[in-house]
């Protein structure tokens, strides 16, 4: 066997290996996040647990996350058309609709502060520790996305991706939508479950 042809098939592999090896890492976040929503549950039977409404930019942020998910559908939708101004217009506004997002939950945080509501010291309750807890791991996985797209948006900008190649465009695609759902199920179960 040549060289050309064992460089080929190492190639074939690692893109036959690479979704696989995302939903692994995937559904061991479902189970970490699984595992945070259950000790809330529990916890949420203690008698100094504080039930309090979640802030207003939480909302604003949740608003923005979805919209990133649709501009990066959009984006792929014109990258398999081989439109690849037009992708790359989504893809940025995907980009800045994360940052918004981010934006907007460091809003809340700020918002639940100003309620006297802290994540520790002696002012922190349970309850507040816990959401605010469970949304910054959330953003801290939302920032990791960000860092894909950033690494899609270069990609894209070199031409790497067409409607021919676009596994890595596929990956991160996944990767952001995953982590949208993750935080607009994440909301859900904060706004209705007291």
């Amino acid at each position: 066997m040549s060289e050309v042809q064992v460089d080929q098939e190492m190639r074939e592999a690692k893109r036959k290996s690479a979704k696989p090896m995302l939903w692994v890492s995937l559904i061991s976040m479902v189970m970490f996040f699984a595992g945070l929503t259950s000790a809330y549950i529990i916890s949420a039977t203690r008698e100094d647990w504080v039930v309090f409404d979640l802030p207003q930019a939480f909302y604003i942020s949740t608003l923005f996350i979805i919209l990133s998910s649709v501009a990066l559908f959009l984006s792929q939708s014109f990258l398999k058309k081989d439109d690849l101004k037009k992708s790359m217009m989504f893809l940025i506004a995907t980009f800045v609709l994360g940052l918004a997002f981010v934006w907007y939950q460091y809003v809340g945080f700020k918002e639940l502060e100003s309620l006297g509501l802290y994540f520790t010291g002696p002012k922190s309750t349970v309850s507040t520790s816990f959401v605010i807890g469970i949304t910054f791991i959330h953003v801290l996985h939302l920032l990791a996305g960000i860092v894909v797209l950033i690494v899609v948006i270069y990609n894209h900008f070199k031409k790497k991706y067409s409607s021919a190649n676009m596994l890595g465009f596929e990956l991160g695609a996944i990767f952001w939508h995953f982590v949208d759902l993750v935080w607009i199920l994440l909301f859900l179960f904060f706004k209705f479950y007291k």
